[in-house]
């Protein structure tokens, strides 16, 4: 499942299980749940959060920073080797 983000007040499935520590969404999302995390308000933190939940399985992300949120998980998808990155460089020196 591609990761939803949610922002702040909006409605979400009830079908959703909400985690609070990265160990409570990988032991979620390996029973079959669907992970929901509500990230920091900080831009910096909430970043950082999106990427170590989404690592451990969290699919569903509440937060004010959809674009810059969404293009962290694209990030940590490619690292996880599960999409291409969009832009690949070859150095030469």
């Amino acid at each position: 499942m591609m990761p939803a983000l949610v922002t702040p007040g909006a409605p979400w499935d009830p079908a959703w299980t909400q985690a609070r520590t990265p160990a409570e969404a990988a032991e979620l999302s390996a029973g079959g749940a669907t992970v929901l995390v509500t990230l920091p308000s900080r831009l910096d933190a909430a970043l950082a959060a999106a990427a170590v939940y989404f690592w451990h399985g969290a699919r569903v992300f509440v937060t004010e920073y959809t674009d810059e949120v969404r293009q962290a998980l694209e990030m940590t998808d490619s690292l996880a080797g599960n999409r291409p990155p969009a832009l690949t460089r070859r150095g030469l020196a």
